[in-house]
């Protein structure tokens, strides 16, 4: 599993830019972003080198802050290969709630997803079955 950094934000100018500051002054650095807003807030998804940290220094500075397991898998860099993988989730019966790219400097001819799947236990146990490529933590993070 990989943990993401989510924040509930209001939809206000620099609030975004205020949290790139606060974990760029943590020397924290972010792999990953994703947002979806409304007229009046946003839910910042982050994938960072040090999530753990980038909680505690987002939550000390006053942000409603959480950290959830998420998946990150390679799918083939090709039309059609997520939604090869997608499909074998959905035959599988599991839920895939959110998704989002990766951007990475070693991955290849793969393209790397980040996932958010309803039971990401029973996501995580489907993907090794089908033989989709996990990429831990770990190893993400010094990507």
């Amino acid at each position: 599993m990989v943990k993401q950094i989510s924040l509930f934000l209001e939809n206000k100018k620099g609030r975004l830019a205020q949290v790139c500051r606060v974990i760029g002054d943590a020397g924290i650095n972010i792999r990953a972003l994703s947002i979806a807003d409304t007229t009046d807030f946003g839910i910042l998804r982050l994938i960072v080198n040090d999530p753990d940290k980038a909680y505690e220094v987002l939550r000390k500075e006053g942000f409603v802050v959480s950290i959830t397991n998420v998946l990150a898998i390679k799918v083939s860099d090709k039309p059609g290969g997520l939604a090869d993988v997608l499909e074998k989730l959905d035959q599988a019966g599991v839920n895939v709630e959110y998704a989002y790219a990766f951007i990475g400097t070693a991955m290849q001819e793969d393209a790397l997803v980040i996932i958010r799947a309803e039971n990401p236990e029973e996501a995580l146990k489907t993907l090794e079955k089908i033989e989709i490529p996990i990429l831990r933590g770990e190893k993400l993070y010094i990507l």
